[in-house]
């Protein structure tokens, strides 16, 4: 358990993070993972339980085509409070129609009656591949497995719900507050169709902390904004993206609008999605490295973000950093083409920390060191815009050979 001191306005807070940590960290939740039969011999559905009332609070895709599980979940958000979210993997129940609609409607229905919760309690959300009917067989027979094997430990739950993922994604971390400790979980999937541009393909988030499901909804809503709202592999965004949080007071630590609590509850919780979200791009499809970019100097925030995602998203980028290349070149032309106020008299490029262009220009120095670097498995690049004073960071991965290979054989 290793602690991260952060400092809130004149106050000073300790925030912990909690190796091993996941939804099952904070009190009074258990989850399961099980397969069900959509996979073969492979853990195939989630569940996560509140064992007691909690408010909830969701973001979801911003695609303009919406799985029936990210619908319906919006739909029952309506009423700011749920126990329980079930999840499914290898179908995404996309693009299904009506009959989609009815079947993540049963997924909620089949949950609440072997918990003996209301329907409108239940969350549902699927990933996997687009435009094929969900089998429901296996979902029937799947949820009453499922939950016959509710625990304290969310690790095969976390299993559950990847698809091309290479590994789980936990964390969770906890905070001192003036009336006790809260603590925040979470797990995740995802490592390709990414740049969430709301959360992440899938993000589910567990608190004890009691929250009112408006301030709830804007903590996550900020949170994400500034972690997996910051991240892609490809620039594409799913049609299933969905980040669930509930909140269930079993810690009997409340907190209130304005509060120095809130705002440290605030900081813990977009900390667990900003580790969440660098390891989808840890494990973006075929990637090797993770790569952090970042713009400052920029006339706005809002410019400095464009043009770091241009950056990020630049296979010619991504592909130098693949074979290790320092291609400043590649940098500032894809800021270039961001379509934002830059300078290139007074442009200038890092990697890592070796200034490798001033003044929009080569920097005349034996880049050995540089390209060395590059080696390594997390790099960054930093470009200043020259214009003003604003920054933005985002996260992002190479391209390689495995992206095509993975991509080239997936039905979606």
């Amino acid at each position: 358990m290793a602690g991260t001191r952060v400092s809130l306005g004149a106050a000073a807070a300790e925030v912990e993070t909690l190796a091993g940590g996941d939804v099952t960290t904070p009190e009074g939740f258990r989850a399961a993972g099980v397969c069900c039969g959509l996979k073969q011999d492979a853990l195939d559905m989630a569940l996560i339980v509140s064992d007691r009332p909690a408010t909830a609070a969701g973001v979801f895709t911003r695609n303009k085509v919406k799985a029936a599980p990210v619908l319906y979940s919006q739909s029952a958000l309506a009423g700011g409070s749920a126990r329980a979210i079930i999840c499914n993997s290898s179908n995404a129940n996309a693009c299904t129609g009506d009959g989609g609609m009815r079947d993540a409607q049963e997924m909620a229905v089949l949950t609440a009656e072997e918990l003996g919760l209301l329907s409108a309690h239940v969350l549902v959300a699927s990933t996997g591949v687009i435009g094929v009917p969900l089998e429901m067989s296996a979902i029937r027979s799947g949820i009453p497995k499922v939950v016959k094997e509710l625990g304290p430990s969310a690790k095969e739950a976390a299993e559950a719900i990847l698809t091309t993922d290479t590994f789980a994604k936990t964390a969770a971390v906890r905070i001192q507050t003036a009336d006790g400790a809260v603590t925040i979980g979470g797990i995740a999937k995802g490592a390709g169709m990414i740049q969430p541009n709301m959360a992440t393909t899938l993000c589910f988030l567990t608190t004890d902390a009691e929250v009112s499901a408006a301030v709830l909804q804007s903590s996550l809503a900020g949170a994400i904004e500034g972690s997996f709202n910051r991240v892609t592999v490809d620039g594409d965004t799913s049609t299933n993206d969905c980040a669930l949080l509930l909140a269930n007071g079993a810690s009997g630590v409340g907190l209130a609008q304005g509060s120095d609590d809130l705002a440290l509850f605030q900081q813990a919780l977009t900390e667990v999605c900003i580790e969440l979200a660098k390891m989808l791009v840890r494990d973006g499809e075929g990637a090797t490295k993770l790569v952090e970019v970042t713009v400052q100097g920029a006339a706005s925030e809002d410019e400095a973000r464009r043009a770091a995602f241009k950056i990020a998203n630049s296979p010619l980028v991504k592909t130098a950093l693949y074979g290790c290349q320092v291609n400043w070149g590649r940098v500032i032309a894809a800021a270039g083409n961001a379509e934002v106020e830059m300078r290139e008299a007074a442009t200038r490029v890092w990697f890592n920390t070796h200034l490798v262009a001033d003044a929009g220009m080569a920097v005349e120095q034996d880049l050995s060191e540089a390209t060395k670097e590059l080696e390594a498995d997390e790099v960054s690049v930093r470009i200043d815009l020259g214009v003003g004073s604003a920054l933005a960071t985002v996260w992002t991965c190479d391209l390689t050979e495995d992206y095509i290979r993975i991509n080239g054989s997936y039905i979606s």
